[in-house]
C-alpha cells in the first residue's frame, strides 16, 4: 500500500466497484482464504516437482456463497501462478463457454492464456519461445511428441516439424492457430512437409473431429513445458452456471469437470493444474434429493444412450462436488475491519480525500456479511460523502439468488453444434 499511486488504486476500485477484482485489487487487499491458498501452492510445488512429477493432472474445487470472494479468491491463484512461472489461463463457464463442451473451454483458455510479463496472444507467445530451440526441456518434449507413446494424431509432430524448419511466418500462424483449436486442412499440412522435404516421414489421416479436443489439450499443455514453463493452470470460474443445462449436458459437464481435475482414469495431463469454483447450494439444488437429483438420474441418462465411460466420470465429477470441495471461510469480523481499513487508505490515496471511516457492522452468517457487500457498501457510502458531504447515506442491500432453470436456448445451441 505504501507505494500504490493514485492510478493502481484507482484501477482497484473500479474494478471493485463492478464487482470483478483485478490484479491491482488483489494485491492491494490480500486475500484470507489461507487453506485455499496453501493447497493451491502445494499443487504448484506438486506440478513443478522435476524429481517426482505428477503423471495426471491435478486440481481441487473451491465452493462459496454468492460474494463470498471466490472472483477474488481466483485473481490470487492467478497472481501466484503467474509470478511462478506457470501460464495462467481464467474461464468463465458460461452459454457461450458450456462446460460440457471440451473444444469451447479449450479455446477459451488459449484466448485468455496469460504469461508474466507478455502482452500478446498466448500461442504466438508460446511460437517465439520455440525459437530457443535446445533446451533440455524442449528436447523432452520433442521426443515424446515423436514417440509412439505420446498417442496423439501424427498431425501434432508434422505440424511441429513445419513449425521448427519451415520458417514461414503466415505458415506458422496457420498452425498456432490449429494448436489454439481452429481446423487446418491436411492437405495443407502435406504441401508444408513438402516443402521441407518431409513428406515421407509422416503418413497419417485426418483426426476425427471429436478426437482433437482431449489431443490439443495434451499437446498443449506439454508444448508449454517444453517452452521452459512450469506448466498451465486453468482457473474454472462459475461452475454453477451447469445447473441451467438440461440433464444431459449436465451429466456430460461432470463428467468434463472429472477430466479437468485429473480424476479421469484413462486420460492424463501432466502438468496441468485446475481450479474451479462453484456455489454452496449447487449440492443441495442440483445434486441433491430436494433439487434436480443428478446423483441418481444424470448418470443413468448417459448410461442409456451407451456412454459407459462418460457416466463413470459423471458420477466422479458429482462426488468431487459432493464431497472434496473446499468451502471458503467466512470473514471474521476482524478480518471485516482489516479490510475496510485498507480499503479506506486506497480511496484516500486514489482521490487526494482522507475518507472518513466507517463503523462496521457485522451481521452474522447472512448475506449481508459477505465481503463483497461490505467493500462496495464502504466504496459507495465515500463516493457520496466526497461529493456530497452533507450527506448521509444509507446502503440498502438485497441478497443476489442464482437460479437454477434450464436454458433452452443452450440445449439448442447444443445440438446445432452436434450437427
Amino acid at each position: 500500500m505504501d507505494n500504490a499511486d493514485a492510478i493502481t488504486c484507482r484501477w482497484a476500485l473500479e474494478a471493485l466497484r463492478n464487482g470483478v477484482p483485478n490484479k491491482q485489487a488483489v494485491e492491494l487487499l490480500g486475500s484470507n482464504q489461507t487453506k485455499a491458498q496453501d493447497l493451491f501452492s502445494e499443487l504448484l510445488n506438486q506440478s513443478s516437482d522435476q524429481d517426482n512429477p505428477p503423471d495426471r493432472g491435478i486440481g481441487m474445487l473451491v465452493s462459496g456463497d454468492f460474494g463470498a470472494g471466490k472472483s477474488h479468491l481466483l485473481s490470487h491463484l492467478e497472481h501466484e501462478a503467474l509470478e511462478r512461472e506457470f501460464v495462467c489461463s481464467r474461464v468463465t463457464i458460461s452459454k457461450e463457454t458450456p462446460l460440457f463442451s471440451l473444444d469451447k473451454v479449450y479455446k477459451s483458455a488459449i484466448e485468455h492464456g496469460r504469461i508474466l510479463n507478455a502482452t500478446g496472444r498466448l500461442m504466438e507467445e508460446i511460437g517465439l519461445k520455440l525459437n530457443n530451440r535446445g533446451s533440455r526441456e524442449y528436447d523432452t518434449f520433442s521426443r515424446w511428441v515423436n514417440s509412439e507413446d505420446s498417442g496423439l494424431s501424427q498431425v501434432f509432430p508434422a505440424t511441429l516439424m513445419i513449425h521448427e524448419r519451415l520458417n514461414d511466418f503466415d505458415f506458422n500462424n496457420e498452425i498456432e492457430s490449429f494448436w489454439s483449436g481452429d481446423p487446418m486442412r491436411i492437405a495443407r499440412v502435406k504441401e508444408g512437409l513438402r516443402t521441407i522435404s518431409q513428406q515421407s516421414s509422416y503418413n497419417f489421416r485426418a483426426p476425427r473431429a471429436s478426437e482433437l479436443p482431449p489431443q490439443r489439450l495434451r499437446f498443449v499443455t506439454e508444448l508449454i513445458k517444453g517452452a521452459g514453463y512450469k506448466g498451465w493452470v486453468v482457473l474454472l470460474d462459475e461452475i454453477e452456471l451447469v445447473g441451467s443445462y438440461s440433464r444431459l449436458q449436465r451429466a456430460k459437464s461432470y463428467a468434463e469437470l472429472t477430466r479437468w481435475l485429473g480424476k479421469a482414469e484413462d486420460e492424463a495431463y501432466p502438468g496441468l493444474v485446475v481450479v474451479g469454483t462453484v456455489t454452496d447450494d449447487f449440492e443441495l439444488e442440483v445434486l441433491g434429493n430436494s433439487g434436480k437429483q443428478d446423483l441418481s438420474n444424470a448418470a443413468p441418462e448417459l448410461q442409456r444412450r451407451n456412454e459407459y465411460i462418460l457416466a463413470a466420470r459423471a458420477e466422479t465429477g458429482m462426488r468431487i462436488i459432493q464431497r472434496d470441495t473446499i468451502r471458503l471461510e467466512q470473514p471474521t469480523e476482524e478480518d471485516l475491519r482489516d479490510t475496510i481499513e485498507k480499503l479506506r487508505q486506497i480511496y484516500s490515496v486514489a482521490y487526494d480525500w482522507e475518507a472518513p471511516q466507517l463503523e462496521v457492522r457485522t451481521s452474522g452468517a447472512g448475506y449481508q456479511n459477505r465481503m463483497r457487500y461490505k467493500v462496495r457498501s464502504a466504496i459507495n457510502e465515500w463516493d457520496l460523502l466526497r461529493l456530497y458531504p452533507d450527506s448521509q447515506p444509507e446502503t440498502e442491500e438485497t441478497e443476489f439468488h442464482f437460479g437454477y432453470e434450464e436454458n433452452t436456448d443452450l440445449e439448442k445451441e447444443a445440438k446445432d453444434d452436434a450437427e
